[in-house]
């Protein structure tokens, strides 16, 4: 007699070892493997644990781990910058500070030879013909 097929859903026996799911990262530079424990146990990070550690890895290191290329915002007419791991929040940080100084801003990512620029005059009052506008809050004089 034969034995029936096992059921692929079936949870494993009590006797076997848990699975392992602790996310890991790499760092070819630093030749390093970090499973992300801390990020997930005493920071509390959840799923924002790998972009924390990324994070946290080019402030100490100077460079990102293995995988991670940021999007860089970068000041055309000031040293301002900043270096973000998705898009979204690049963007929020271009369009904020072009807002505030009236200054052009280029949004690249790592990966990608192509720019965005975050223009000034556009994006504070939505009309390109109209270099002149006031500031929020400026009179005409």
């Amino acid at each position: 007699m034969s034995t029936p097929p096992s059921d692929p859903d079936e949870p494993p026996a009590a006797d076997e070892e848990p699975v392992d799911n602790t996310p890991t990262v790499t760092c070819d530079r630093c030749d390093r493997e970090w499973e992300l424990e801390y990020e997930l146990d005493a920071l509390y990070a959840g799923n924002q644990a790998f972009e924390q550690f990324a994070l946290d890895h080019e402030r100490h290191t100077g460079h990102f781990p293995d995988g991670v290329t940021p999007w860089v915002v970068n000041c055309q007419q000031c040293p301002d910058g900043e270096r973000f791991l998705d898009e979204r929040p690049a963007r929020r940080w271009a369009e904020t500070h072009a807002r505030h100084t009236r200054h052009d801003v280029r949004i690249q990512h790592a990966d990608d030879d192509s720019e965005t620029a975050i223009n000034t005059v556009v994006e504070a009052t939505g009309d390109p013909e109209s270099p002149d506008q006031p500031a929020d809050g400026e009179a005409d004089e």
